[in-house]
Protein backbone atom coordinates (compact mmCIF):
# COMPACT_ATOMS: atom_id res chain seq x y z
CA UNK A 1 0.00 0.00 0.00
CA UNK A 2 3.10 2.08 0.70
CA UNK A 3 4.72 1.66 -2.65
CA UNK A 4 1.63 2.43 -3.93
CA UNK A 5 1.06 5.51 -2.65
CA UNK A 6 4.75 6.59 -3.36
CA UNK A 7 4.06 5.69 -7.27
CA UNK A 8 0.15 6.63 -7.44
CA UNK A 9 1.12 10.04 -5.73
CA UNK A 10 2.58 11.76 -8.96
CA UNK A 11 0.10 10.49 -11.68
CA UNK A 12 -2.22 14.51 -11.20
CA UNK A 13 1.17 16.06 -10.50
CA UNK A 14 2.91 15.18 -14.04
CA UNK A 15 0.65 16.40 -16.57
CA UNK A 16 0.83 20.08 -14.93
CA UNK A 17 4.23 19.34 -14.24
CA UNK A 18 5.01 18.78 -18.36
CA UNK A 19 2.57 21.89 -18.99
CA UNK A 20 4.31 24.51 -16.63
CA UNK A 21 7.95 22.66 -17.62
CA UNK A 22 7.05 23.50 -21.39
CA UNK A 23 5.36 26.79 -20.87
CA UNK A 24 8.31 28.02 -18.80
CA UNK A 25 10.85 26.74 -21.24
CA UNK A 26 9.21 28.07 -24.72
CA UNK A 27 6.73 30.62 -23.47
CA UNK A 28 4.12 28.98 -25.35
CA UNK A 29 0.49 27.85 -23.89
CA UNK A 30 -0.19 26.74 -27.08
CA UNK A 31 2.92 23.75 -27.06
CA UNK A 32 2.32 23.09 -23.28
CA UNK A 33 -1.30 21.79 -23.87
CA UNK A 34 -0.52 19.69 -27.00
CA UNK A 35 2.65 18.05 -25.30
CA UNK A 36 0.03 17.47 -22.10
CA UNK A 37 -2.83 16.35 -24.05
CA UNK A 38 -0.43 13.79 -25.90
CA UNK A 39 0.99 12.65 -22.15
CA UNK A 40 -2.64 11.90 -21.49
CA UNK A 41 -3.93 10.19 -24.70
CA UNK A 42 -1.10 7.71 -24.20
CA UNK A 43 -1.97 7.29 -20.54
CA UNK A 44 -5.27 6.55 -21.16
CA UNK A 45 -3.67 3.76 -24.10
CA UNK A 46 -1.08 2.45 -21.58
CA UNK A 47 -3.44 1.55 -18.82
CA UNK A 48 -5.62 -0.74 -20.88
CA UNK A 49 -2.40 -2.55 -22.82
CA UNK A 50 -0.04 -2.80 -19.81
CA UNK A 51 -3.61 -3.67 -17.61
CA UNK A 52 -4.02 -6.80 -20.43
CA UNK A 53 -0.12 -7.88 -19.79
CA UNK A 54 -0.41 -8.11 -16.03
CA UNK A 55 -3.16 -9.87 -15.91
CA UNK A 56 -1.47 -12.65 -18.34
CA UNK A 57 2.33 -12.64 -16.62
CA UNK A 58 1.70 -11.21 -13.37
CA UNK A 59 2.90 -7.69 -12.48
CA UNK A 60 6.41 -7.76 -11.20
CA UNK A 61 7.87 -8.45 -14.39
CA UNK A 62 5.99 -5.98 -16.69
CA UNK A 63 5.71 -3.16 -14.29
CA UNK A 64 9.63 -3.20 -13.53
CA UNK A 65 9.94 -3.46 -17.68
CA UNK A 66 7.57 -0.65 -18.39
CA UNK A 67 9.57 1.17 -15.87
CA UNK A 68 12.69 1.39 -17.68
CA UNK A 69 10.85 2.73 -20.62
CA UNK A 70 9.21 5.00 -18.40
CA UNK A 71 12.47 5.96 -17.50
CA UNK A 72 13.92 6.34 -20.85
CA UNK A 73 10.95 8.05 -22.27
CA UNK A 74 11.24 11.08 -19.44
CA UNK A 75 14.56 11.82 -19.88
CA UNK A 76 14.36 11.86 -23.74
CA UNK A 77 11.16 14.23 -23.37
CA UNK A 78 13.77 16.20 -20.92
CA UNK A 79 16.62 16.50 -22.91
CA UNK A 80 14.11 17.60 -26.19
CA UNK A 81 12.74 20.31 -24.11
CA UNK A 82 16.25 21.51 -22.67
CA UNK A 83 17.15 21.71 -26.22
CA UNK A 84 14.37 23.66 -27.94
CA UNK A 85 13.62 20.86 -30.09
CA UNK A 86 10.50 21.07 -32.50
CA UNK A 87 7.12 20.30 -31.38
CA UNK A 88 6.74 17.52 -33.86
CA UNK A 89 9.94 15.88 -31.44
CA UNK A 90 7.64 16.97 -28.29
CA UNK A 91 4.95 15.64 -28.22
CA UNK A 92 5.65 11.72 -29.47
CA UNK A 93 8.31 12.15 -26.97
CA UNK A 94 5.24 12.90 -24.57
CA UNK A 95 3.01 10.44 -25.93
CA UNK A 96 5.87 7.77 -24.94
CA UNK A 97 6.39 9.03 -21.67
CA UNK A 98 2.14 8.60 -20.94
CA UNK A 99 2.09 5.05 -22.81
CA UNK A 100 4.86 4.04 -20.41
CA UNK A 101 3.49 5.05 -16.89
CA UNK A 102 2.95 2.80 -14.71
CA UNK A 103 -0.38 1.26 -14.57
CA UNK A 104 -0.02 1.32 -10.68
CA UNK A 105 -3.70 2.32 -10.06
CA UNK A 106 -5.24 -0.85 -11.57
CA UNK A 107 -2.89 -3.29 -10.13
CA UNK A 108 -3.03 -1.60 -6.84
CA UNK A 109 -6.94 -2.24 -7.11
CA UNK A 110 -7.21 -5.91 -8.77
CA UNK A 111 -4.78 -6.84 -5.96
CA UNK A 112 -7.46 -5.71 -3.23
CA UNK A 113 -9.31 -8.89 -4.34
CA UNK A 114 -6.98 -11.23 -3.58
CA UNK A 115 -6.00 -9.25 -0.13
CA UNK A 116 -9.23 -8.57 1.33
CA UNK A 117 -12.65 -11.23 1.79
CA UNK A 118 -15.44 -9.93 -0.12
CA UNK A 119 -17.80 -7.62 1.46
CA UNK A 120 -18.08 -4.54 3.29
CA UNK A 121 -14.34 -5.02 3.93
CA UNK A 122 -13.18 -5.06 0.37
CA UNK A 123 -15.18 -2.24 -0.54
CA UNK A 124 -13.87 -0.45 2.58
CA UNK A 125 -10.31 -1.14 0.86
CA UNK A 126 -11.65 0.20 -2.85
CA UNK A 127 -12.95 3.65 -1.23
CA UNK A 128 -9.81 3.66 0.54
CA UNK A 129 -7.95 3.74 -3.25
CA UNK A 130 -10.72 6.11 -4.43
CA UNK A 131 -9.90 8.57 -1.71
CA UNK A 132 -6.32 8.51 -1.69
CA UNK A 133 -6.56 9.13 -5.40
CA UNK A 134 -8.62 12.31 -4.55
CA UNK A 135 -5.85 12.96 -1.83
CA UNK A 136 -3.35 12.69 -4.37
CA UNK A 137 -5.01 14.72 -7.10
CA UNK A 138 -5.26 17.81 -4.33
CA UNK A 139 -1.58 17.49 -3.28
CA UNK A 140 0.27 16.69 -6.77
CA UNK A 141 -0.47 19.93 -8.86
CA UNK A 142 0.23 22.07 -5.75
CA UNK A 143 3.64 20.31 -5.43
CA UNK A 144 4.04 20.91 -9.55
CA UNK A 145 3.06 24.61 -9.09
CA UNK A 146 5.77 24.57 -5.92
CA UNK A 147 8.24 23.18 -8.09
CA UNK A 148 7.65 25.51 -11.01
CA UNK A 149 9.45 28.40 -8.54
CA UNK A 150 13.12 26.17 -8.09
CA UNK A 151 15.48 27.99 -10.31
CA UNK A 152 15.11 25.03 -12.93
CA UNK A 153 11.44 24.53 -14.16
CA UNK A 154 11.96 20.98 -14.86
CA UNK A 155 12.11 19.82 -11.02
CA UNK A 156 8.46 19.42 -10.69
CA UNK A 157 8.82 16.65 -13.53
CA UNK A 158 11.86 15.33 -12.36
CA UNK A 159 10.51 14.91 -8.99
CA UNK A 160 7.00 13.25 -10.59
CA UNK A 161 9.12 11.10 -12.67
CA UNK A 162 11.42 9.67 -9.36
CA UNK A 163 8.81 9.34 -6.53
CA UNK A 164 6.93 7.20 -10.10
CA UNK A 165 9.82 5.30 -10.52
CA UNK A 166 10.33 4.23 -6.98
CA UNK A 167 6.87 3.68 -6.70
CA UNK A 168 6.47 0.95 -9.18
CA UNK A 169 9.87 -1.06 -8.47
CA UNK A 170 8.94 -0.70 -5.13
CA UNK A 171 5.33 -2.14 -5.44
CA UNK A 172 6.44 -4.84 -8.31
CA UNK A 173 9.58 -6.40 -5.71
CA UNK A 174 7.30 -6.50 -2.90
CA UNK A 175 6.32 -10.30 -1.48
CA UNK A 176 2.76 -10.01 -2.24
CA UNK A 177 2.81 -8.27 -5.80
CA UNK A 178 5.67 -11.43 -6.37
CA UNK A 179 3.65 -13.85 -4.99
CA UNK A 180 0.47 -13.13 -6.88
CA UNK A 181 -0.39 -15.06 -10.05
CA UNK A 182 -2.79 -14.87 -12.92
CA UNK A 183 -5.90 -16.59 -12.36
CA UNK A 184 -5.61 -17.59 -15.75
CA UNK A 185 -8.89 -18.10 -17.82
CA UNK A 186 -8.18 -14.45 -19.64
CA UNK A 187 -10.69 -13.65 -22.06
CA UNK A 188 -10.31 -15.03 -25.61
CA UNK A 189 -11.25 -12.93 -27.72
CA UNK A 190 -10.13 -9.47 -28.73
CA UNK A 191 -12.35 -7.12 -26.61
CA UNK A 192 -10.27 -8.87 -23.52
CA UNK A 193 -12.14 -7.59 -20.12
CA UNK A 194 -14.65 -5.57 -22.43
CA UNK A 195 -16.11 -9.06 -23.65
CA UNK A 196 -18.70 -9.10 -20.58
CA UNK A 197 -21.58 -7.07 -20.92
CA UNK A 198 -21.27 -5.74 -17.69
CA UNK A 199 -17.64 -4.07 -18.17
CA UNK A 200 -19.24 -2.20 -21.11
CA UNK A 201 -21.84 -0.93 -18.77
CA UNK A 202 -19.29 0.52 -16.09
CA UNK A 203 -17.19 1.49 -18.60
CA UNK A 204 -20.21 4.07 -19.60
CA UNK A 205 -20.88 5.00 -16.25
CA UNK A 206 -17.17 5.95 -15.96
CA UNK A 207 -17.59 8.12 -19.46
CA UNK A 208 -20.13 10.17 -17.94
CA UNK A 209 -18.74 10.42 -14.75
CA UNK A 210 -15.61 11.72 -16.15
CA UNK A 211 -17.60 14.56 -18.95
CA UNK A 212 -19.36 16.16 -15.87
CA UNK A 213 -15.84 16.29 -14.21
CA UNK A 214 -14.58 17.95 -17.34
CA UNK A 215 -17.49 20.37 -17.87
CA UNK A 216 -17.30 21.29 -14.15
CA UNK A 217 -13.49 21.99 -13.82
CA UNK A 218 -14.02 24.57 -16.93
CA UNK A 219 -17.30 25.53 -15.76
CA UNK A 220 -16.36 26.87 -12.67
CA UNK A 221 -12.86 29.06 -13.24
CA UNK A 222 -15.36 30.49 -15.96
CA UNK A 223 -17.73 31.77 -13.23
CA UNK A 224 -15.08 32.65 -10.44
CA UNK A 225 -13.67 34.98 -14.02
CA UNK A 226 -17.16 36.99 -14.36
CA UNK A 227 -17.58 37.20 -10.80
CA UNK A 228 -13.99 39.17 -10.88
CA UNK A 229 -12.54 36.76 -8.49
CA UNK A 230 -10.52 34.33 -10.69
CA UNK A 231 -8.37 32.84 -8.09
CA UNK A 232 -11.70 31.59 -5.90
CA UNK A 233 -11.53 28.99 -8.81
CA UNK A 234 -8.52 26.96 -7.42
CA UNK A 235 -10.24 27.33 -4.04
CA UNK A 236 -13.49 25.97 -4.72
CA UNK A 237 -12.38 23.04 -7.02
CA UNK A 238 -9.68 22.34 -3.95
CA UNK A 239 -13.21 22.27 -1.67
CA UNK A 240 -14.64 20.10 -4.10
CA UNK A 241 -12.02 17.51 -3.42
CA UNK A 242 -12.13 17.84 -0.01
CA UNK A 243 -15.77 17.40 -0.03
CA UNK A 244 -15.43 14.20 -2.43
CA UNK A 245 -12.90 13.00 0.17
CA UNK A 246 -14.80 13.94 3.27
CA UNK A 247 -18.31 11.76 1.71
CA UNK A 248 -15.99 8.77 0.69
CA UNK A 249 -14.95 8.34 4.42
CA UNK A 250 -18.13 8.29 5.46
CA UNK A 251 -19.40 6.48 2.76
CA UNK A 252 -16.43 3.76 3.57
CA UNK A 253 -18.19 3.38 6.98
CA UNK A 254 -21.41 2.70 5.84
CA UNK A 255 -21.70 1.90 2.17
CA UNK A 256 -25.30 2.16 0.11
CA UNK A 257 -26.53 -1.41 0.63
CA UNK A 258 -28.42 -1.60 -2.48
CA UNK A 259 -27.33 -3.61 -5.54
CA UNK A 260 -24.92 -2.06 -7.67
CA UNK A 261 -27.19 -2.15 -10.73
CA UNK A 262 -29.24 0.72 -9.40
CA UNK A 263 -26.48 2.13 -7.56
CA UNK A 264 -24.60 3.09 -10.54
CA UNK A 265 -27.06 4.65 -12.52
CA UNK A 266 -28.76 6.45 -9.30
CA UNK A 267 -25.15 7.95 -8.69
CA UNK A 268 -24.66 9.59 -11.99
CA UNK A 269 -27.71 10.89 -12.37
CA UNK A 270 -27.46 12.72 -8.46
CA UNK A 271 -24.40 13.86 -9.67
CA UNK A 272 -25.99 15.04 -12.82
CA UNK A 273 -28.55 16.95 -11.23
CA UNK A 274 -26.16 18.31 -8.69
CA UNK A 275 -24.32 20.02 -11.42
CA UNK A 276 -27.31 21.24 -13.10
CA UNK A 277 -28.25 22.78 -10.14
CA UNK A 278 -24.82 24.75 -10.38
CA UNK A 279 -26.25 26.72 -13.16
CA UNK A 280 -28.72 28.11 -11.18
CA UNK A 281 -27.34 28.75 -8.39
CA UNK A 282 -27.11 32.54 -7.60
CA UNK A 283 -23.84 34.29 -7.69
CA UNK A 284 -20.21 32.48 -6.81
CA UNK A 285 -21.67 31.50 -3.08
CA UNK A 286 -24.20 29.78 -4.62
CA UNK A 287 -22.42 27.60 -7.29
CA UNK A 288 -19.66 26.75 -4.41
CA UNK A 289 -22.51 25.12 -2.49
CA UNK A 290 -24.30 23.04 -5.59
CA UNK A 291 -20.77 22.43 -5.99
CA UNK A 292 -19.81 20.81 -2.39
CA UNK A 293 -23.28 18.81 -2.95
CA UNK A 294 -22.12 17.39 -6.23
CA UNK A 295 -18.26 16.88 -4.81
CA UNK A 296 -20.05 14.38 -2.20
CA UNK A 297 -21.04 11.74 -5.02
CA UNK A 298 -17.47 11.75 -6.22
CA UNK A 299 -15.99 9.05 -4.40
CA UNK A 300 -18.76 6.92 -3.72
CA UNK A 301 -18.86 6.75 -8.28
CA UNK A 302 -15.54 5.80 -8.06
CA UNK A 303 -16.11 3.10 -5.55
CA UNK A 304 -19.04 1.67 -6.69
CA UNK A 305 -17.09 1.47 -10.26
CA UNK A 306 -14.38 -0.16 -8.64
CA UNK A 307 -17.10 -3.04 -7.08
CA UNK A 308 -18.30 -3.66 -10.11
CA UNK A 309 -15.49 -4.03 -11.95
CA UNK A 310 -14.80 -7.10 -9.53
CA UNK A 311 -18.05 -8.34 -10.45
CA UNK A 312 -18.63 -7.76 -13.85
CA UNK A 313 -14.95 -8.58 -15.58
CA UNK A 314 -14.35 -12.13 -17.13
CA UNK A 315 -11.54 -14.27 -15.19
CA UNK A 316 -8.35 -13.33 -15.22
CA UNK A 317 -8.85 -9.78 -16.96
CA UNK A 318 -9.16 -7.45 -13.23
CA UNK A 319 -6.22 -5.26 -13.95
CA UNK A 320 -7.29 -4.52 -17.86
CA UNK A 321 -10.72 -4.13 -16.78
CA UNK A 322 -9.54 -1.26 -14.11
CA UNK A 323 -7.40 0.15 -17.06
CA UNK A 324 -10.68 0.36 -19.43
CA UNK A 325 -12.56 2.62 -16.62
CA UNK A 326 -9.34 4.54 -15.95
CA UNK A 327 -9.11 5.24 -20.03
CA UNK A 328 -13.07 5.91 -19.77
CA UNK A 329 -12.67 8.59 -16.94
CA UNK A 330 -9.92 10.24 -18.91
CA UNK A 331 -11.54 10.10 -22.10
CA UNK A 332 -14.62 11.59 -20.60
CA UNK A 333 -12.66 14.32 -18.43
CA UNK A 334 -11.16 15.30 -22.00
CA UNK A 335 -14.43 15.71 -24.12
CA UNK A 336 -15.88 17.39 -20.79
CA UNK A 337 -13.38 19.76 -21.05
CA UNK A 338 -13.71 20.41 -24.40
CA UNK A 339 -17.67 20.80 -24.93
CA UNK A 340 -17.34 22.43 -21.53
CA UNK A 341 -15.10 25.17 -23.13
CA UNK A 342 -16.86 25.84 -25.96
CA UNK A 343 -20.17 26.53 -24.06
CA UNK A 344 -18.57 28.89 -22.17
CA UNK A 345 -17.16 31.23 -24.91
CA UNK A 346 -20.67 30.78 -26.45
CA UNK A 347 -22.81 31.23 -24.49
CA UNK A 348 -21.49 31.46 -20.50
CA UNK A 349 -20.73 28.86 -17.73
CA UNK A 350 -24.46 28.00 -16.81
CA UNK A 351 -25.07 26.56 -20.50
CA UNK A 352 -21.88 24.55 -19.70
CA UNK A 353 -23.23 23.18 -16.51
CA UNK A 354 -26.39 22.18 -17.69
CA UNK A 355 -24.93 20.17 -20.88
CA UNK A 356 -23.13 18.60 -18.03
CA UNK A 357 -26.26 17.46 -16.50
CA UNK A 358 -27.94 16.49 -19.65
CA UNK A 359 -25.16 14.32 -20.45
CA UNK A 360 -25.16 12.53 -17.21
CA UNK A 361 -29.04 12.04 -17.10
CA UNK A 362 -28.68 10.35 -20.27
CA UNK A 363 -25.69 8.19 -19.91
CA UNK A 364 -27.65 7.41 -16.51
CA UNK A 365 -30.50 6.24 -18.25
CA UNK A 366 -28.74 4.16 -20.89
CA UNK A 367 -27.04 2.46 -17.76
CA UNK A 368 -30.41 1.70 -16.28
CA UNK A 369 -31.50 0.07 -19.52
CA UNK A 370 -28.47 -2.03 -19.38
CA UNK A 371 -28.24 -2.79 -15.66
CA UNK A 372 -29.44 -6.45 -16.32
CA UNK A 373 -26.06 -7.35 -17.49
CA UNK A 374 -24.69 -6.00 -14.18
CA UNK A 375 -27.09 -8.94 -11.96
CA UNK A 376 -25.07 -11.70 -13.24
CA UNK A 377 -20.97 -11.71 -12.55
CA UNK A 378 -19.17 -12.81 -15.63
CA UNK A 379 -17.36 -15.07 -13.45
CA UNK A 380 -18.48 -18.48 -11.83
CA UNK A 381 -21.03 -17.76 -8.74
CA UNK A 382 -19.05 -17.01 -5.62
CA UNK A 383 -21.76 -16.53 -2.49
CA UNK A 384 -18.99 -13.92 -0.87
CA UNK A 385 -18.97 -11.68 -4.05
CA UNK A 386 -22.70 -11.91 -4.54
CA UNK A 387 -23.52 -11.01 -0.47
CA UNK A 388 -21.11 -8.18 -1.71
CA UNK A 389 -23.77 -6.35 -3.80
Amino acid sequence: MLASALGRFPIAMLGLASLLYVQRSYGSFAWAGFVAAAALIGESAGSVLQGRIIDRRGATRPLLLVSLVFAAASAALILAIEHRMALPVLVPAAFAVGLSTPALPGSSRALWSHLVPAGSRREAAYTYEAVSLEVFFILGPAAAAALILTPWPGTGLAVAVTMMLLGAVSFALTRTVRGHRSSGGVASTGWGALASPGMRVVTLAALGFGAVVGVVEVGVPAVATEAGRPALAGVLLSAWSVASVLAGLLYGLRPWPRELRHRLPALLAGFGLAVGAMAAAPGLIGVGVAMLVAGCLVTPQVTAHSITVELAAPVGTATEAFGWVITATTLGLAGGQALGGALVEAHGPATAFLAGAGTALVLAGVVALMRGSLASPARPADPAKTACG
